[in-house]
């Protein structure tokens, strides 16, 4: 009788001690994902209103959500009093590993988004770009789809047509 006693007062002094900590890092969850989606929302209405690209919007829509999201689920660890330097470190890792793992893609999406924002060519052009020749079909963020003088369709990476010479015929 006596031991359920004591581990009953144990137990009252681990939740006074962790307890209010955990009520406030469930709360910085809770703000913290509703204002990461709030912030998200007015960015996207933001860029929806300067006319940005429609392909690049909800991507960098996304991209704001899930940095505040990563940030506020650090927050609410720091607060319950685990150590988040060692998961800071072992994200910048696992990110440093994910973009030299996926180099060859990040160079096509990057230059994908520089084709998206400068627009050199617009679909319906007439290009010759990446050592291919053909009408622009579709200008997407890995790729972009034309169709050549025979009916082919023809995929070329965006990293071959932004470090390879662009001829736009004009019609």
């Amino acid at each position: 009788m006596q031991s359920i006693q004591i581990l009953i007062e144990k137990a009252i002094g681990y939740f006074m001690q962790y307890g209010l900590s955990l009520v406030y890092a469930i709360l910085i969850f809770i703000i913290g994902k509703w204002l990461a989606r709030l912030v998200a929302k007015m960015s996207s209405a933001a860029m929806q209103k300067t006319k940005i690209n429609e392909t690049l919007a909800p991507f960098l829509k996304n991209i704001i959500y899930y940095v505040i999201l990563s940030l506020v689920v650090l927050a609410a660890l720091n607060e319950i009093g685990i150590e988040t330097t060692s998961f800071i470190a072992i994200m910048g890792a696992a990110g440093l590993a994910v973009g030299l793992a996926l180099q060859g893609s990040l160079a096509n999406f990057s230059a994908g988004v520089m084709l998206i924002l400068f627009h050199p060519f617009k679909v319906g052009d007439e290009v010759e770009a990446g050592g291919a020749s053909g009408i622009v079909k579709e200008i997407q963020i890995f790729s972009t789809i034309m169709e050549s003088s025979d009916n082919k369709t023809i995929i070329v990476p965006n990293a071959k047509i932004t470090t390879d010479k662009i001829v736009i015929h004009r019609k």
